[in-house]
């Protein structure tokens, strides 16, 4: 049966349109990918546009003696269909990327065994359900379904992307023979300069890259800048980078980072897969830090949420366009600092914005939202009264809250947190798992500064805890605690150094505690008086 692999070299979404012409091994990115995807005899084209952008890599490709087919920069399905012309209905196609040159002939064997043996009409390779990591790819399909796809769809994702109509008729199976090497959330692609150093260090002392086995290199990415910490992804962390624009938090001794070492901290976040960063306009330079940090080719790898102005310096009595002006102005000045046009999730920094000044400020937030300028609308909130009022709103998407391990303020509201969640979507996070520092500070004096007048039981007990439930500290013990909690999404977690990121993913890998586990903790732990819960009244109260 004839089989036939054609590499994709250029989307209309390219990042980078010459990318596939760099060198690795001392060979183009285009040419090596073709090179290792034919290196089992396998039938090659390389597909790229009529651009002439493209023109040189053309030359390139066919100056190596490999074809290459010139088509439509927006309709890559037709341009791969046109490709395969002189190809009958039942010739297996296998499509790659030119930016991915891990897959070789030999991968490609054992996905067509599969394909066969299992008498299938659509199988991929590709991130956590292959174990294997973002850029081994490797689509496997009938040239007749793709055909079928080009004379049956005209959406432009279906188009660009090739093979979405496929895949709705005959569904997504995935290649799982090495789901056991848990790799899905390391990355060897390259969509960035980033990407493109990891894969040239792996590649630095291959003497035979195009034959080079591919499970080799896979072993090789690891240790590789910004792959992931550790074991997991760490979905559930959510970046706060309060600390990242200004001195936050009661026990923060280093201060601020530098612009690198943030940059340093947030890339080594996004690639260990955390599920959120987390600013705000009120974070002093945060979120320009971030904005700065990410223009190197790693936006959209990372949902970022920043929060409105807290508005403070509104008058008393605003109209209606100075209402807009205000939240307009907020929303543009995050959009400029964070280097994009659509912000991803934005939250009202104060939950009485939902209702102040006639709800003119939420109003606004849904129309933006509805011109596409904002993805999701939520809520930070501060109070249980808060929460409730903000769960009763059907727009809210996304809550942040306060919680921690001796936070028994919100029990009762947990079941109705729970109903929204599971009727319409709503996505929790949870901030202050430290109480900003102050649970894991040994310091009697920062408990009083607190409002805590017995702080050497509340230190002992938090410690004995930590020792009992089988924690190396009361940091890990209170996120821990937090991920038991199955109505919570995210833990916000802040941080100013890398080493304090390295250890958080640590703690993520592991498990939450066990509900016997936090059944004992909340019959036994101290109860902190609700100023000291609350850290907006630890200067004002004796």
């Amino acid at each position: 049966m004839r089989r036939v692999a054609i590499l994709q070299a250029r989307s209309n979404s390219s990042r980078l349109p010459g990318k596939v012409l760099l060198p690795v091994g001392g060979i183009p990115l285009a040419v090596l990918a073709a090179r290792r995807a034919g290196n089992n005899g396998c039938d090659v084209l390389v597909a790229t546009s009529k651009e002439p952008t493209d023109d040189c890599l053309a030359d390139t490709i066919e100056s190596e003696g490999i074809r290459c087919y010139r088509g439509d920069l927006d309709n890559t399905l037709d341009r791969v269909v046109s490709a395969l012309a002189d190809y009958e209905d039942d010739t297996c196609v296998f499509r790659l990327t030119a930016d991915n040159v891990f897959p070789d002939g030999q991968l490609l064997d054992e996905l067509y065994d599969e394909f066969i043996q299992q008498q299938l009409d659509y199988l991929c390779c590709n991130g956590e359900p292959s174990g294997l990591p973002y850029g081994v790819s490797v689509e496997l399909t009938w040239l007749r379904h793709l055909r079928n796809a080009l004379a049956s769809t005209s959406e432009q994702h279906d188009l660009e992307h090739v093979t979405p109509w496929v895949r709705r008729q005959f569904g997504d199976t995935y290649f799982r023979r090495y789901q056991d090497l848990a790799k899905g959330h390391y990355r060897a692609t390259v969509d960035c300069f980033d990407d493109y150093v990891a894969v040239q260090q792996v590649f630095r002392e291959v003497p035979d890259p195009v034959n080079h086995p591919w499970m080799d290199l896979i072993k090789r990415l690891e240790g590789t800048r910004f792959q992931p910490v550790g074991r997991h992804r760490c979905s559930r962390l959510v970046v706060g980078t309060a600390q990242l624009g200004m001195d936050y938090g009661i026990s923060n001794a280093s201060g601020m980072p530098s612009l690198d070492a943030a940059e340093i901290i947030l890339k080594t976040a996004i690639g260990s897969g955390v599920g959120y960063i987390d600013t705000a306009r009120a974070y002093g330079r945060s979120e320009e830090v971030i904005g700065r940090s990410l223009a190197s080719g790693w936006h959209g790898r990372v949902p970022i949420i920043t929060k409105l102005s807290p508005l403070a310096e509104f008058p008393e009595e605003p109209s209606l366009e100075v209402v807009r002006a205000f939240v307009e102005s907020s929303v543009f000045h995050s959009q400029a600092s964070l280097r994009t046009a659509r912000l991803d999730v934005l939250l009202l920094h104060r939950a009485t914005h939902l209702h102040d000044w006639g709800g003119q400020v939420w109003s606004c937030l849904r129309e933006m939202r509805a011109e596409g300028t904002i993805g999701t609308l939520g809520v930070s909130v501060q109070s249980p009264e808060e929460l409730a009022a903000s769960l009763s709103v059907p727009d809210v998407g996304l809550i942040q809250m306060p919680f921690h391990i001796l936070d028994w303020r919100w029990d009762s509201l947990i079941p109705k947190i729970e109903e929204a969640r599971a009727d319409r979507g709503l996505v929790v996070h949870v901030r202050s798992s430290m109480l900003q520092g102050l649970l894991v500070a040994d310091d009697p004096g920062l408990w009083r500064q607190a409002g805590e007048q017995r702080p050497e039981a509340c230190i002992r007990w938090l410690r004995d805890a930590a020792h009992d439930h089988g924690c190396e500290s009361v940091s890990e013990l209170c996120i821990r605690y937090c991920l038991a909690q199955k109505w919570i999404d995210g833990v916000v977690i802040g941080m100013e150094s890398l080493a304090q990121l390295k250890q958080n993913i640590v703690v993520f890998d592991k498990s939450g505690l066990g509900p016997e586990e936090v059944r004992l903790i909340k019959e036994n732990r101290p109860m902190l008086a609700a100023r000291t819960l609350d850290p907006a009244r630890w200067r004002r109260e004796p």
